[in-house]
């Protein structure tokens, strides 16, 4: 898909994103529609979609911006602890106060003893550093070093097919170009090597490859992949000589009871020398999608294998990005080290994380029991990760129609379930999708009853589209 076509779509998304806020306001002035609310799951934002933060979470992010509350008698005695330590570590002992650009030392520590406890191998701090979101990370520093736009010929990276749209359109902005390898569909999103051989031939007609990026779990798609597909993925990148980016921020988000996460780093170092040793991989982690804490903007990059001659040179690119928020940067720690038994805020901290997997694992199977009961609409497994890709099969009228309008079919599609129902979801082709395929993408981490109300007004818009389509 060529940039201007990347554009030209992000521009149609933008009006949608306009015309669901006035629609928005519309009702609550009192305007008449089929409908009394919008549902927003356009995007992977927890909260935004009515789901409830983390009391422990909460209340430490409380006291350390408010320190007077450590003085109150009503926060449990972990709570007030953990803010007390939090704060000792900040300049000054405030959250207002600037801190070192890889982030705070102690915290950083700490995602490194996450690391090492998750994957069974050392982690080192002076190769993690925390940014103001994982895309930072990835867009900003690792991009940002592997490409460049006087190179000749062009760099290439890699990029799933669907995708996260932002990459693609990274990659080309910093002058590089963006090779398609397309996941299988049928086969559940699975990520093929064949695939990536085919893909990798390809791009060496156009560009010279340097990376392949991998979102494992999937976003859009919600597949995990298997220790299988991955190790295929690490001996194609050292065979191809390749950076291996990979995108692990819904790590914590498996609903699938056959599926398991495994980080890149563990795989790697499971096939053992020489890979382990030499393969050059970016991990990718957030407060956002590990927490469902988005608007704290707190992420971090780890950096595997990097030969040691170029580490002076990323550190000085890294120096001109600005150090995360303060409190997105405590988001990371809170994340990384939860109350433990014995604590006082354990018992309520389980109840929530519990609760907020069970409601998520229950919107999986009722958005594949729905959807998948409706007439040219069909869905892959959800195993993990925050959204749900079904694809449409839409009519040859339908599809003329669309071009009429100058849209996509699936963004038609999008913008007549906006306007008829009240559903805001994103199309496929935001994502990039197989030629003469068509998808929506939506999020279930949503709260059960707003689940519920979403899938009720999609199946009556679905059917009703269909006929007026047919």
């Amino acid at each position: 898909m060529s940039s201007h076509v990347r554009t030209a779509r992000l521009d149609q998304m933008v009006d949608q994103m306009e015309r669901a806020a006035h629609i928005k306001k519309m009702l609550e002035q009192g305007e008449k529609k089929p409908y009394k609310d919008v549902i927003d799951v356009c995007w992977g934002d927890p909260h935004g979609a009515g789901m409830k933060p983390l009391t422990f979470v909460r209340q430490v992010l409380a006291a350390c911006l408010y320190p007077q509350l450590l003085d109150a008698g009503n926060l449990p005695m972990d709570v007030k602890r953990r803010a007390q330590k939090l704060l000792s570590w900040c300049d000054g002992g405030s959250v207002g106060s600037y801190t070192n650009t890889a982030g705070i030392l102690e915290i950083v520590e700490k995602l490194a003893q996450f690391i090492s406890q998750r994957d069974g191998v050392a982690a080192h701090p002076e190769n993690i550093w925390i940014h103001p979101g994982s895309q930072t990370s990835l867009t900003q520093s690792i991009l940002t070093l592997l490409l460049s736009s006087e190179a000749t010929p062009k760099r290439g990276v890699l990029v799933p097919v669907p995708g996260y749209s932002t990459v693609p359109l990274s990659v080309t902005a910093l002058g590089g170009v963006a090779a398609p390898y397309f996941l299988d569909e049928e086969g559940g999103w699975e990520l093929r090597a064949d695939e990536l051989r085919r893909a990798l031939a390809s791009a060496r007609g156009v560009c010279r490859p340097v990376a392949l990026y991998v979102i494992n779990p999937g976003n859009p798609t919600g597949h995990v992949q298997s220790r299988k597909s991955m190790e295929e993925v690490i001996r194609f990148v050292a065979e191809n000589n390749l950076f291996l980016l990979a995108d692990e921020v819904y790590q914590g988000s498996v609903y699938d009871a056959d599926s398991e996460f495994v980080s890149y780093k563990k795989r790697l170092y499971e096939l053992g020398p020489p890979l382990a040793h030499t393969l050059e991989l970016a991990s990718f982690h957030s407060a956002s999608k590990g927490l469902g804490e988005c608007g704290l903007r707190g992420g971090y990059v780890e950096l595997v294998n990097m030969d040691p001659g170029i580490m002076p040179y990323v550190e000085r690119l890294f120096h001109l990005i600005p150090s995360a928020p303060v409190t997105g940067q405590i988001a990371l720690e809170l994340m990384v080290e939860p109350p433990q038994p014995g604590d006082p805020s354990y018992p309520l901290y389980m109840h929530e994380m519990e609760h907020t997997r069970r409601t998520l694992v229950d919107n999986v199977k009722r958005v594949l029991q729905v959807l998948n009961r409706l007439p040219a609409i069909s869905c892959q497994p959800v195993q993990g990760g925050a959204f749900a890709f079904p694809r449409l099969h839409l009519t040859t009228k339908a599809i003329c129609k669309a071009k009429e309008a100058g849209m996509q079919p699936d963004m038609f599609y999008c913008t007549k379930l906006l306007e008829d129902a009240g559903v805001f979801v994103s199309p496929g082709c935001e994502y990039g999708q197989k030629e003469g395929t068509y998808h929506i993408r939506f999020c279930i981490m949503t709260p059960a009853d707003t689940m519920e109300e979403l899938l009720r007004r999609l199946s009556a818009f679905h059917l009703k589209f269909m006929k007026d389509f047919s």
